[in-house]
């Protein structure tokens, strides 16, 4: 486990980058962590949690390590795989032990006594969804461009044609993969009302008109320190599809801005956030999304050593910030 005093637990996947910063960075300062996905379970995690009498207790054991329930200093919850079924099981009963895993593992990795969640997983759950992200930012202060959720099609070539140009957004990041295997991302693009189609009515989806903007903005909130980064470069509607083009140059947050973020954390109950804004010709910034756990790992390494620190404070310090 290596360092002292009761543990920071990483909830997360192998494959983890960002978290990957901030154990290494919790190891250099000497905290002692433990790290666990849920999709290891029950092939590679065991779990006893007791409840009454005596009080809560029991252990969580990884493949190498054993985490007693009742002694995590905080949470750092990530970016977790879904629990997982004996493979020889048929269908309907993978299904169920699937849910019974979740509900099992997830709620008592959910209610660990006493520890601090960066941030709670249903806390994320609450924060994910697109309408009310929207409809909070905008009690919060924020300014969010004209925007329409629907299944219908007739409505969205009218939204398209009386708010042109008009944008289409994913209402989640879902995993997809193509017929052969590979996956795929759906982008952010724009949509000229003659391409709205009856498609539309199959499922929900969200379009918005398309900000004038000079750059891009992303916004990382650890409880009160916010770090601004100007997003430039980007040759289409969507950056992430350009990185090799962008730059990035850390800025000031106006101050009617960070009292946004720090209301919309605070009405999400969220200690962490990744804001992404437009920043108009018109010089406002515009609200376009909070992902209640987003990458910032991509970062050059002076942006990113600061976001670091500042997690890795919350979850070691958390008698001095909470």
């Amino acid at each position: 486990m290596g360092g002292s005093g009761p543990p920071v637990l990483v909830v997360t996947r192998l494959d983890d980058a960002t978290a990957d910063d901030v154990v290494k960075e919790l190891n250099r300062r000497g905290v002692a962590v433990v790290r666990l996905d849920p999709g290891d379970f029950p092939a590679a995690v065991t779990m006893n949690a007791r409840f009454g009498g005596s009080g809560p207790g029991g252990t969580l054991t990884t493949e190498t390590r054993t985490l007693c329930r009742d002694d995590v200093r905080s949470v750092y919850w990530r970016r977790p795989t879904p629990c997982t079924a004996d493979v020889a099981m048929p269908v309907q009963t993978a299904r169920w032990a699937v849910e019974e895993a979740r509900y099992g593992l997830g709620g008592v990795l959910a209610c660990l006594p006493g520890a601090y969640y960066l941030n709670h997983p249903w806390r994320n759950r609450d924060a994910e969804y697109k309408p009310a992200q929207l409809a909070t930012a905008e009690r919060c202060g924020f300014t969010v461009p004209p925007t329409l959720i629907t299944n219908d099609p007739r409505q969205a070539r009218t939204f398209a044609a009386d708010h042109e140009p008009v944008i289409y957004k994913p209402l989640r990041e879902t995993e997809y993969t193509g017929v052969d295997g590979r996956a795929l991302t759906v982008w952010i693009d724009d949509v000229p009302p003659e391409l709205i189609d009856s498609g539309v009515r199959h499922t929900a989806h969200l379009f918005q008109q398309r900000v004038a903007k000079t750059a891009d903005v992303r916004l990382t909130a650890v409880g009160d320190r916010l770090f601004a980064v100007r997003v430039d470069g980007s040759p289409g509607v969507d950056w992430r599809r350009h990185y090799d083009h962008l730059t990035y140059t850390p800025i000031p947050t106006p101050p009617e801005v960070a009292d946004g973020v720090r209301a919309y954390l605070d009405a999400f109950g969220l200690v962490f956030g990744a804001f992404d804004f437009g920043l108009g010709t018109d010089g406002r910034w515009y609200f376009y999304e909070c992902n209640p756990n987003g990458q910032w790992a991509w970062f050059p390494d002076h942006i990113t050593a600061p976001i670091t620190a500042a997690l890795a404070d919350r979850l070691q310090h958390i008698g001095d910030l909470a």
